[in-house]
């Protein structure tokens, strides 16, 4: 299928963006993170390796830094270190994604071709979701990873699903896997599962799970991936109310451990956990890479809230750093920032060991950096150890037992705060990546990951200590060449 008018419309797509990027702001826009050069984005897509380079697509309106009809965006990286853009992959260009290109993934096909599968969306009404969706998943083909051709529709779907999009796809053995998110009949959140021989032709295989929270209602972006020993699903559902530390958000990401083979249901070994705690993080996607590490992107924004650059900086969102994924003997998923990461922090300070009463400054004016800090847990006597990043606090409350992201000095809204569970031994290492406009914070076998504002002027960085001392073994702060 030549689709000339796709061509058209990333023609005109890019123009738009061009234009918007004009009087982009970038006092809060990602200095080593992913994001469009202008206007919004979204979830993380088709991630894979191909052809020698590490692709990464994402859900992009172009027009603006409201969320809107969605096009494809795209980079690609030689490393996970530098980042280059190509042109929009996909545009809203037949009649069932008339309405928006929606999420989806990639897998290379047996004639060397990368095969991406994405939701063809439609508004019943034709004009807003008052009526429910019509969703549909499609393909397209490439030969270089950056020019497409749409195939159309490969999945139906029944036409009773109020909602059925998020396709991922894998190979295992001689047949392809596609599982999917779903709402039924009955309001129930549900991962649909396909199998094909050729990725041409695809057949129903079963419901593969239900979420056992009846407000779940719609199980977004699903992913099913061996790790280990065993297979974790990770999911993003639609309406479980809040509770306590958990589900702050207007969306929230999860995953839940447990043992599937081929032609069997998924079977659960653990409750559903978050993935990240903090208030900004949603649609995480993996892929294997080719040294067979687990790695994975999430979205770094939000549907309900708008963030801070909305309405004032023509962008709006971005993506994660890339994590490796990991299952420790407790059946627990942790996330670590990949190893290459080092290498778009190059420039190292050593502070060495040091005990810290009241606040030590560690720099006058940080806006990136990879700051490590181990502390000795068993010889700190502080209630709350933090790091005073410009506007944003970030901390580890020892009464709690919880590692934090503090908002509450924001120049602007949203502010708040989003807090993980850590159970630290004799030891405890707190590793903050810091971009210009966000915070992610890995300790343990947790991490809190939220979008950032700081005031205009100087950001200083300095380790603060409340009701006691820190004793803090190893420091060290890497920063972007």
């Amino acid at each position: 299928m030549t689709d000339e008018l796709m061509r058209t419309r990333i023609e005109k797509a890019t123009a738009a963006n061009k234009k918007l990027a004009e009087k982009l702001n970038r006092r809060w826009y990602p200095r080593f993170h992913i994001a469009a050069p202008a206007g919004w984005i979204n979830d993380p897509n088709g991630l894979i390796h191909f052809q020698g380079r590490y692709h990464v697509f994402f859900q992009h309106h172009p027009y603006s830094d409201e969320w809107g009809p969605m096009h494809w965006g795209h980079v690609s990286s030689p490393d996970l270190v530098t980042w280059e853009r190509h042109p929009i992959a996909l545009a809203p260009s037949i009649e069932e994604d008339k309405d928006g290109v929606f999420s989806g993934s990639a897998i290379v096909g047996p004639d060397g071709r990368l095969n991406v599968f994405y939701t063809g969306h439609r508004w019943r009404n034709g004009k807003d979701g008052t009526d429910g969706n019509l969703q549909v998943q499609c393909r397209a083909i490439s030969e270089d990873g950056i020019h497409f051709e749409k195939l159309g529709v490969v999945v139906e779907g029944p036409s009773e699903l109020l909602d059925f999009r998020d396709p991922k796809v894998w190979k295992q053995g001689d047949r392809y896997y596609m599982v999917f998110g779903a709402q039924s009949a009955d309001h129930r959140g549900q991962v649909w599962m396909y199998v094909s021989r050729d990725l041409e032709t695809w057949e129903f295989d079963r419901v593969v799970f239900q979420d056992p929270n009846p407000d779940a209602y719609m199980l977004e972006c699903p992913d099913l991936f061996p790790l280990g020993d065993h297979w974790v699903l990770v999911y993003c559902p639609m309406g479980p109310a809040k509770d306590g530390y958990r589900n702050r958000n207007g969306h929230n990401a999860g995953y839940v451990v447990g043992d599937w083979a081929p032609s069997q249901d998924f079977t659960p070994l653990t409750e559903y956990r978050p993935l990240d705690w903090g208030a900004n993080f949603y649609a995480p996607q993996t892929f294997e890479a080719p040294d067979g590490r687990r790695l994975m992107f999430g979205w770094m924004g939000a549907f309900d809230d708008p963030v801070a650059s909305q309405g004032t900086d023509n962008w709006a969102g971005q993506l994660t750093v890339p994590r490796e994924v990991l299952l420790l003997d407790d059946l627990q998923v942790a996330l670590r920032p990949v190893a290459e990461l080092t290498r778009v922090l190059p420039n190292e300070s050593d502070f060495g060991s040091f005990t810290v009463t009241g606040a030590k400054t560690l720099a006058e004016d940080l806006t990136c950096a990879d700051i490590e800090l181990t502390l000795d847990y068993a010889a700190s006597t502080a209630e709350r150890i933090g790091l005073q990043l410009a506007d944003t606090f970030v901390y580890y409350d020892d009464l709690a037992h919880r590692v934090g992201i503090d908002r509450r000095q924001a120049p602007v809204e949203p502010r708040g705060y989003r807090a993980a569970p850590v159970d630290p031994d004799d030891e405890l290492t707190l590793r903050v990546l810091v971009d210009a406009g966000s915070v992610e914070v890995f300790a343990g076998d947790t991490c809190v990951s939220s979008l950032t504002a700081a005031s205009d002027g100087p950001r200083a960085v300095t380790l603060t200590a409340e009701g006691g001392d820190a004793v803090v073994t190893a420091c060290h702060v890497r920063t972007l060449d």
